[in-house]
């Protein structure tokens, strides 16, 4: 298993200018399949992901990825809304290997089937701002996927997208964690969780009020939040 797992965050807490978004927070994640992060919102889902992958320091508590010192480059993250460089799709998704001591021909021979494995080699030389939302989300999801990331976090990945742009972006998802890679992603598609889910973490109120398998915490939620949350009841609150 890689030096990252497990992955664990220990009493987490987050108070930007003194207000809590996570309090307290206790999270074990092994480094397989695909883990859902659900919640409504303000619970702390985007938050909680950018602890996992280093871009926010707890206020309180620690996040510690399995024997390494830090996330590194075994982990990647992709945004709901991606950014892309002024250039063709083929030096977006290429772009990826830049860090990592691959020769310019090797980053557009492996950037090319990458974007055969995403359904985008036709628009390699095609600028990457013309793309449709969908095709940006493959495209981000490629570039990520380039570097063989041991976990790749994944920030509502298919919203506003419409169902046929959500499938073409499932079908990588699952690709993903079948090249071996543990995928952690927030989403509020109750229905997607249940598609691609082995495991959810379900948050509220900056706690995490269950972790259970995906047929378990749908069939049977234990918490009252995540009962009412299934229902569509639980309270949406202002996010931070």
């Amino acid at each position: 298993m890689s030096g990252l797992f497990p992955l664990a965050c220990k009493a987490v807490g987050f108070r930007p200018n003194g207000q809590e978004v996570l309090r307290g927070v206790d999270l074990v994640l092994g480094g397989e399949g695909i883990t859902v992060v659900l919640g409504p919102n303000g619970a702390g889902k985007s938050v909680l992901l950018r602890m996992l992958c280093g871009l926010l320091e707890p206020t309180s508590g620690s996040v510690q990825w399995g024997s390494a010192a830090g996330p590194g480059r075994e982990v990647a993250m992709v945004f709901q809304h991606p950014m892309m460089l002024r250039d063709t799709v083929l030096a977006n998704v290429a772009l990826a290997l830049k860090a990592h001591a691959v020769s310019g021909r090797e980053r557009r021979t492996r950037g090319r089937a990458m974007l055969a494995r995403i359904g985008l080699e036709d628009r390699a030389e095609q600028s990457a701002r013309l793309l449709s939302g969908g095709e940006r989300q493959r495209l981000a999801l490629g570039r990520a996927w380039l570097t063989r990331p041991r976990l790749l976090l994944l920030d509502e990945p298919t919203a506003s997208l419409d169902p046929s742009g959500v499938e073409a972006v499932e079908r990588i998802i699952r690709e993903i964690r079948t090249d071996g890679t543990k995928v952690v992603m927030t989403t509020h598609n109750l229905g997607q969780a249940t598609r691609l889910a082995d495991d959810v973490v379900f948050l509220a109120e900056g706690l995490v009020r269950e972790h259970a398998p995906v047929q378990r915490f749908f069939a049977r939620p234990v918490s009252p939040e995540a009962r009412l949350f299934i229902k569509g009841e639980l309270p949406w609150h202002v996010g931070f």
